[in-house]
């Protein structure tokens, strides 16, 4: 330190000198250490007190100009802040310029500045190199199925030797998740309840706490905040945790931003399955999109609570406007249901594409979207033809994909077809209006070139020809699916004599969503059966006719009989096909 220097205060900060400038100086990690030197504040108190004219210094020491910020701006931003207050930054490890005899400061000096500005720029690179081995030392530790943090709810954690030799030495283990016996299960019936009964959070946490023996509520790291039940919160962990696929998943969380949720995009995946998986990849994507797809709707099928509910709609939360995607709401007009779309354009200004060709108002009776639902479900899901439905269904969805596709293929062929006829037709003009020039080689190379010519666009001209020929003769194929619809249980149902719970169980099982699109005055309608959930569906669908043959004893005089007959076809223990796709299908 230069003579005549002393030490009049001590600012001080222990936190990351890679944080925002303006965040720093707020923490309160130094009380947690026993550090003899008095402090009188952080780098906000400093920058504070260096803008006073009555400041308590005249200049600013460091141990090195890397402690003041691990970022080169903001370190130079300091530093700048610092002399535009007439106070110079100065480092212990660094040449410090004796002030002129005259009493004035020194000057800066060219060769110092750079060396400060490199040893800034080696200090930033240290840590951003060590951020980016430790960062892709997580990867490599993901893409090895090696699980990080503590096991989720439903996996043990199975401790393995660390294969370096040296951690290997020092006791050092690495953990792989295993299913856990008692816990597993219940992981598994979450998923199905989320993506079968599209249930909300809480209405599963209810459930599993009816049976706290089959399914043990989680435990939280620290004990003390155990409420010894499931909770929303604890049910909506599990069903955001892709590593109940079996593939290990890191990065979800910023753990340097507050614990916030990175988006699906940041996340890294391990390139195949690590562990044993407790839902199948299909069950996870399915249960995802049922927040969305449920939000503000209720989560049960309960009427409204509120006081003014006169009614219920058996459709509410599947209906869904084709022009603008949003969910249309149910509404009575002189005693009748209908289903709603009124955009609000004040609300959405910015967009008016949007709702450019939306009509102010549009509505559909529920009971002709209920009939049609209805019959929907006893041809085509219960009904005897329900292959044949879906088989044609498929052929006819295939035939209009390729036909589009083909469609453009045939327009860009007869154009160019067209284009190479009309360069032959300009071959065969040159060559009758030719001229000789009196020199017979040169007119003999002239006549071989446009005949060559001619027999290269001819070539060209029957590839494409041929090309078009096909396109023209080609039927695409249908990718059969239908043999997974065996598996359901065959019925005669009049869904029309269910009562509105057990009806909206079936089409939540089922994933119903409706589009209703008022130019085309089409709806569609869209279940989704999948392998892997087809025993849940079938497990549904023989409750609801257990249910509902106990109410047709009860009603034994209604004429109309809610289940005439029902059976269930042999399955086959050999079947290969997956339905991947949902199925669409035009109500008429």
């Amino acid at each position: 330190m230069p003579s005549g220097y002393v030490i009049v205060a001590h600012f001080y900060d222990v936190e990351s000198g890679r944080k925002d400038l303006d965040d720093r100086g707020y923490g309160r990690a130094h009380e947690q250490f026993n550090i003899p030197i008095p402090r009188d504040g952080g780098i906000q108190d400093l920058l504070t007190e260096a803008s006073r004219t009555d400041r308590r210094f005249v200049a600013v020491i460091c141990e090195g100009i890397d402690r003041v910020a691990r970022r080169t701006y903001f370190g130079t931003k300091i530093e700048y802040e610092l002399e535009q207050n007439g106070v110079p930054l100065l480092a212990a490890n660094e040449p410090i310029l004796p002030d002129s005899g005259n009493g004035r400061r020194a000057r800066k000096r060219a060769a110092p500045i750079l060396t400060r500005r490199i040893n800034q720029a080696i200090a930033e690179w240290y840590v951003v190199q060590m951020l980016e081995l430790s960062w892709d030392g997580f990867c490599e530790h993901t893409e090895q199925g090696w699980n990080i943090g503590r096991p989720p709810y439903g996996y043990m954690a199975d401790r393995r030797p660390h294969p370096v030799p040296a951690r290997r030495a020092e006791g050092k283990t690495k953990t792989r998740l295993i299913p856990d016996p008692a816990k597993g299960p219940t992981v598994t019936t979450i998923f199905q309840m989320r993506a079968l009964q599209r249930l909300g959070y809480e209405d599963i946490a209810d459930r599993l706490n009816t049976d706290l023996a089959s399914h043990p509520p989680p435990e939280p790291v620290d004990p003390r905040r155990a409420v010894g039940r499931w909770t929303g919160s604890a049910v909506r962990g599990i069903l955001t945790n892709p590593k109940y696929t079996g593939y290990m998943v890191w990065n979800r969380r910023a753990s340097k931003k507050g614990g916030r949720h990175n988006e699906p995009g940041e996340w890294i995946w391990s390139p195949r399955p690590t562990h044993e998986p407790l839902v199948t990849k299909d069950l996870f994507e399915a249960a995802s999109p049922v927040a969305q797809q449920r939000q503000g709707s209720r989560p049960t099928n309960a009427r409204s609570t509120h006081p003014q509910t006169k009614r219920s709609y058996r459709l509410r939360s599947y209906v869904c406007c084709d022009l603008c995607g949003r969910r249309m709401f149910g509404k009575t007009r002189h005693g009748i249901a209908y289903f709603a779309c009124q955009p609000e354009r004040q609300h959405h200004k910015d967009r008016a594409d949007w709702y450019r060709d939306h009509p102010k108002s549009l509505w559909i009776r529920e009971e002709t979207l209920l009939d049609g639902v209805r019959h929907f479900f006893a041809e085509r899901i219960f009904g005897p033809r329900r292959q044949q439905h879906l088989r044609d269904q498929l052929r006819t969805s295939a035939t209009r994909q390729a036909d589009s596709s083909a469609t453009k293929r045939r327009t860009q062929l007869k154009r160019e077809l067209t284009e190479l006829r009309r360069r032959q037709d300009n071959l065969i003009t040159q060559l009758e209006g030719f001229e000789t020039t009196g020199d017979a080689d040169s007119d003999h190379d002239y006549r071989q070139s446009i005949q060559r010519r001619f027999a290269e666009l001819n070539a060209t001209r029957r590839t494409k020809q041929a090309e078009l020929d096909r396109l023209n003769a080609d039927t695409p194929p249908a990718n059969d699916d239908a043999d997974l619809l065996n598996l359901i249980p065959q019925l005669r149902l009049n869904l029309s004599k269910l009562p509105e719970n057990l009806e909206r169980q079936l089409y939540d099982a089922f994933q119903l969503q409706i589009r209703y699109n008022r130019t085309s005055h089409e709806a569609t309608f869209r279940v989704t059966v999948r392998e892997d959930t087809v025993r849940m569906l079938t497990k549904t669908t023989e409750s609801i006719t257990e249910r509902g043959s106990e109410m047709q004893m009860e009603q034994s005089r209604n004429d109309g009989r809610l289940f005439p007959s029902s059976g269930r076809p042999l399955q086959d223990s050999n079947l290969r096909t997956r339905l991947r796709r949902p199925l669409l299908y035009p109500l008429s």
